[in-house]
Formats: C-alpha cells, sequence, structure tokens
C-alpha cells in the first residue's frame, strides 16, 4: 500500500454546452473533475484549497471512511464548509473496497458540476472475480442545466415550488447529438473486435434515475457500488443517482461496418410533476481493420439505436433490481446480519411546510412549499457540524438525539393521502449503539404522488434484503426476505409507491 496525493483547485471555468457558455464551478478546471485513482489499502490524501465564491465541501461517496468520518465531506454534518480562499486536508485509507465508486461537493447544488469517478483497483496480485476486460472506461452520466444551477436552487427555496428541471443528460461531460449544437460534444468509444470492454458506470445525475442501453450489444453487470455481484447480462440497466455499476460489454468479434449509440434517459413516475424527459447519447465505434488507431469517426455508417424503456417502466425496473445477488463466495462473502438489535421504519417522500408570513408560494398550494421528510421531519442543517458538536462535548443547542425511530402518526402510506400534509422541522439524530445489527425499512407515501427516492447511507455498506409494493407488513414481508445473497451497495432506490428493508452493522463510529 502508498500514499496516494491529490490536489484539488475549486475553481471557476467557462464551459460551452447546448449553444451557450456559462461559468460554473470545476475541481482543477475540468468538467467532469479528475478521476482519482487507488488501490485497495491505500492512504489517500487530497488538499482541496477553494477558489470560488461559494463555500465548499467534497464527499467521497461510499468510501467507508472507517474511524474518519471528519474526511468524509458532507456540509455542517461531519465539517464546517471550506469557506473562499480556505483549504481542508482530506485524508482516509481505503480498507476492503475495490470497484468503481465516485466524489462529489456536498453543499446547496454544487455537485451538478463539480464531480468525478473514484476508481479503486483491487491489491497487487488479486484479479477479478470475472475475466480480465481489454480496457476500463469511466462513464459518468450527469444533468447541466442552462441556468445557474445555485440560482436554480435559490428559486426553488425562496419560491416553495419544485426547482426548474435540467436541460440535457450528459455523458462524461457531453451532452451528444440529440440535443442543439452539441453533435461535436459527443462521447465516442472505440472498440477492436472481440475486445471485452468494462464500462465503469456512475449516476452523477441531481435528481434522475437513467436508464442506459448500448444497440446491439450485451452488458454484463459485475459490480454495483464497488462490490462484486454474481454476473448477469442485460440489454437496458437501470441506474439510480449517487450508484455505480460496472458492465461488461464484449465487441463484435468482426468489423461490424456500423456505429452504435449508448444511451441513457430518465426513469420517472412522480405525477403530477416534471422532469427532463430527454436523451442522452455516446457513440460507440469499432475500429475499422487496418486503420490507425486514431482515425476519425466515420459518419457516413448505419448508426444503430437501442429502445429503452418507457420513462415509467417500473416492472422494468423492478425486473432488473431482482437480478442483483452478492457473489457471496468464500473470498468475497455475503455477511448480512441474521439477528437484529435495533429496528427502525422511516416513511420517505414529500409534504409541505406554511409559506412565511404574508407571502404566498408555488408549492402545492400558493399558501404551502414542498419540503422533503423522513418520518414526517425535515432536516434543519445547523451552523456547528454536528460531528464536530459531538465530538467536543457541545451538542446542546445544535442537535437532538430524538429522531422518531417510527412515523409518530400512523397511516395509509400508499393509500388516499392525508388531509395534513405538513411536515415539522427540526435537527434529529438518531444514536446507535456501536456495533449493533440494524433493520431500516423505508416506506414510500403517496402523500404529494409517489416518486422513487434514493437513499445512500454515509460511512457504511448495507444489504438490501427485502424490497416491495404497498404497505410494508411487519407479520408477514421478512419471511421473504433475502438473508443468504442480498445485494451489498451504499445507496438504494425505494420503490415508488413501495418500500426497501436494508440491514447493516454499526460498526464504524463518528458517522
Amino acid at each position: 500500500s502508498i500514499t496516494r496525493h491529490y490536489n484539488f483547485n475549486v475553481q471557476m471555468a467557462n464551459v460551452t454546452r447546448l449553444c451557450g457558455t456559462k461559468g460554473i464551478v470545476t475541481v482543477n478546471g475540468e468538467y467532469p473533475g479528475p478521476a482519482l485513482l487507488a488501490r485497495e489499502g491505500d492512504r489517500v490524501v487530497v488538499r482541496v484549497t477553494n477558489r470560488v465564491a461559494h463555500n465548499v465541501t467534497l464527499h467521497w461517496h461510499g468510501i467507508r471512511q472507517l474511524r474518519s468520518g471528519w474526511a468524509d465531506g458532507p456540509a455542517y454534518v461531519t465539517q464546517c464548509p471550506i469557506q473562499t480562499g480556505q483549504s481542508y486536508v482530506y485524508d482516509f485509507t481505503v480498507t476492503g473496497q475495490r470497484g468503481t465508486l465516485w466524489w462529489h461537493a456536498h453543499i446547496s447544488w454544487l455537485r451538478a458540476t463539480v464531480y468525478g469517478a473514484i476508481v479503486i483497483l483491487p491489491k497487487h496480485g488479486v484479479p477479478y472475480p470475472f475475466p480480465p476486460p481489454h480496457e476500463e472506461v469511466p462513464v459518468v452520466l450527469g444533468e447541466w442545466w442552462r441556468a445557474d444551477t445555485e440560482a436554480v436552487v435559490r428559486q426553488a427555496l425562496r419560491t416553495g415550488g419544485a426547482p426548474n428541471i435540467s436541460d440535457a443528460f450528459t455523458i462524461n461531460g457531453l451532452p451528444g447529438p440529440l440535443y442543439n449544437c452539441s453533435a461535436k460534444d459527443t462521447f465516442k468509444l472505440k472498440v477492436e473486435p472481440g475486445k471485452t470492454y468494462m464500462l465503469r458506470l456512475v449516476n452523477a445525475a441531481l435528481n434522475d434515475e437513467l436508464f442506459f442501453s448500448v444497440a446491439n450489444h450485451t452488458l454484463t453487470v459485475v459490480e454495483v457500488d464497488a462490490v462484486y455481484v454474481k454476473p448477469f447480462t442485460v440489454k437496458t440497466l437501470i441506474i439510480s443517482p449517487g450508484q455505480t455499476t460496472n458492465v461488461l460489454l464484449t465487441a463484435k468479434p468482426f468489423y461490424p461496418k456500423a456505429n452504435f449509440y449508448m444511451l441513457a434517459a430518465p426513469y420517472s413516475t412522480i405525477r403530477p410533476g416534471t422532469f427532463d424527459n430527454t436523451t442522452v447519447a455516446g457513440i460507440l465505434e469499432y475500429q475499422k481493420p487496418g486503420s490507425p488507431s486514431m482515425s476519425s469517426f466515420d459518419k457516413d455508417l448505419p448508426l444503430f439505436k437501442p429502445v429503452l424503456p418507457r420513462f415509467n417502466d417500473t416492472g422494468f425496473v423492478t425486473n432488473f433490481t431482482s437480478k442483483l445477488r452478492s457473489l457471496a463466495t468464500p473470498q468475497y462473502p455475503a455477511a448480512v446480519p441474521r439477528s437484529v438489535d435495533k429496528r427502525f421504519f422511516f416513511t420517505v417522500g414529500l409534504g409541505t411546510l406554511p409559506c412565511p408570513a404574508n407571502t404566498t408560494c408555488q408549492g402545492p398550494t400558493n399558501k404551502t412549499q414542498f419540503a422533503a421528510a423522513m418520518n414526517n421531519v425535515s432536516l434543519v442543517l445547523p451552523s456547528t457540524a454536528l460531528l464536530q458538536s459531538h465530538f467536543t462535548g457541545v451538542s446542546r443547542g445544535v442537535y437532538g438525539s430524538n429522531f422518531p425511530v417510527t412515523p409518530l402518526l400512523k397511516f395509509n402510506y400508499t393509500g388516499a393521502p392525508p388531509n395534513n400534509t405538513n411536515v415539522a422541522k427540526g435537527t434529529k439524530l438518531l444514536v446507535l449503539p456501536f456495533n449493533a445489527s440494524v433493520e431500516l425499512v423505508m416506506q414510500d407515501t403517496s402523500i404529494l404522488g409517489f416518486e422513487s427516492h434514493p437513499l445512500h447511507l454515509h460511512g457504511f455498506n448495507f444489504f438490501v434484503v427485502g424490497q416491495g409494493f404497498g404497505n410494508y407488513d411487519a407479520v408477514n414481508d421478512p419471511a421473504k426476505f433475502n438473508l443468504v445473497d442480498p445485494v451489498e451497495r451504499n445507496t438504494v432506490g425505494v420503490p415508488a409507491g413501495g418500500w426497501v428493508a436494508i440491514r447493516f452493522l454499526a460498526d464504524n463510529p463518528g458517522t
């Protein structure tokens, strides 16, 4: 193992997309930002210097941060933000992990442009549990707004309405030929006949789960969220914001005399509501026999396009996620907790808050504003970082340790919504005993319409032991849990109009 040093300068850069140029926040002037490469067991030291007018933090999404919670990055949770002109050193060790993760800004909406891949190679001499690919390629899916994204989120918070939707999706920062002025900004993957390529997929979009497919090619899923899975082959996959998926793509054995679109487009169930119903395209092109490897793209060849599922195809999503299983071998076991010390039930969804006095809003009514909540509590970020206040013993007045373990008011979560949609506000935490085995059921609600909600657990991986539609049945549903080879990950989508159950071991103090 070695120590790898990185210098990340957070700075403005002018970027042109969709016929227009705007200044965006970047790392080292790159969009997307630089990939962070490490090997399992390495220590990683990243000095982040803030050269923009916004406060900044960076989160290393999926890194366990074992006993290094202060390096995790969420603003006002594990650290106070890095102010303009200041630096902060993130210092952590990659322990027991290998695969694809990602990093991103973790304050306001800066992660719209401040993000990049994390590639963790296995220890020297340890092979992949599948045939080694010819080449590995990060494929980072993102979103692009013509407007300043900080202005977009400020307007939403001011009006109480939903944020304006994005104008495009991107592959490695490029929107591709299906958008205006964007044919020159197209991600192209050049392959050789017969060779196998590992695509390290990351969904860095802010709000959208995305279908992904490559025309006339299959994708073999071998890993999600930096955990190996039992390989399975699909034509199309679904990936939620924050998730990563490694797939093997084997090129056709002979030069096909054609090019192939790779497409990503959103899955959305929210009604009423709007979403960015556009499609980003990259192009898979084959090296022509006898031509130099850097030969230019041949636009005269036929260009095939995959057929993606309909935008609201929940059946496809359920079928895909049901295929995900841990490898569960002696070398890569599925250490799912068989017994449970602590059980929790969280409702997850949108509710409302009243407008400030003498104002109108753009929420569900002109007197209410949208508010996300869990167990009817909408988080209020403190002005002092939670971990700092806990560590220094001055948490009084910063947070309460009284987050409800179940909803205070039980109702038909997926039935007719209650008359009162208001939620409470607070800075409330749930305190876990060290090494407790935890089961958490997260239930979507119909209060303001069904929606799939991606949830990420900082500092831990968890096992997805069960999921279903309708209201969770605490008597009958646990009998169907998979406690043998459930998928292990760090980010999961709570199904629209349904629930998901996860288990994990609370073995990481301070996260």
